[in-house]
């Protein structure tokens, strides 16, 4: 079976909520030695974003997203294990802080990103969604943090953001590392306004950009 053959059954296994599906192509491929981060971002993440789309143009409902990332998360649960013997192949370039920023749930796009930052030679701590402020600031200070990543879905949450990037400066790790931002209303104009280090406009973006600012 292709490459394409199999980043087509993943992203239908999503579009469909096949968890079996889901698990299976993911199985298939790691049995066949295809590329499993090619899997990850043009199968299981073509089909997210797809579901989301169509979330947004109200022919999608909460229940159908959380069945899609459901079915995802089963694909890409059976691949990480690999993920991360692929990624000590890779620079060891530091621990980076991610999760979805206090008062937001999402948390689909922020898993994928954390995955693209494992497979760049990250040491991924995902915090999860809706951390309060200081628990993040917490995160970055006790795991000496070369990077940090929030994630908001909401216009009433990038509010947060801004009040991060302050706890940042105040406990003086502001310098000491990166900020990064994300999510769909987040811009680059957002993130200058607010003193963000980098602004990320997907997963793909994000671990790129990141490797970047860190090699320098």
């Amino acid at each position: 079976m292709t490459q394409e053959e199999l980043n087509e059954r993943a992203k239908k296994a999503v579009l469909t909520y096949n968890i079996n599906e889901s698990k299976k192509v993911a199985q298939d491929a790691l049995d066949q030695n295809a590329d499993i981060v090619d899997l990850i971002q043009n199968g299981f993440t073509v089909g997210i974003n797809q579901v989301g789309d169509l979330y947004e143009q109200k022919k999608l409902f909460l229940p159908h997203i959380m069945a899609a990332a459901n079915a995802m998360n089963a694909g890409v649960d059976i691949l990480t294990p690999h993920l991360g013997a692929q990624a000590k192949t890779a620079d060891n370039l530091g621990k980076f802080v991610i999760c979805t920023i206090e008062g937001d749930i999402h948390s689909i796009g922020k898993d994928i990103a954390a995955i693209m930052l494992k497979v760049a030679g990250f040491d991924v701590i995902n915090l999860g969604r809706d951390i309060p402020l200081k628990d993040i600031a917490k995160a970055v200070a006790d795991n000496n943090a070369i990077a940090v990543g929030t994630s908001a879905l909401m216009t009433s949450t990038m509010v947060n953001q801004k009040a991060f990037e302050e706890i940042m400066k105040k406990q003086g790790l502001k310098g000491k590392c990166l900020t990064n931002v994300g999510g769909a209303p987040v811009t680059q104009q957002w993130a200058d306004e607010i003193g963000a280090d980098v602004y990320s406009e997907n997963a793909q973006d994000c671990a790129a950009k990141m490797v970047k600012a860190v090699k320098g």
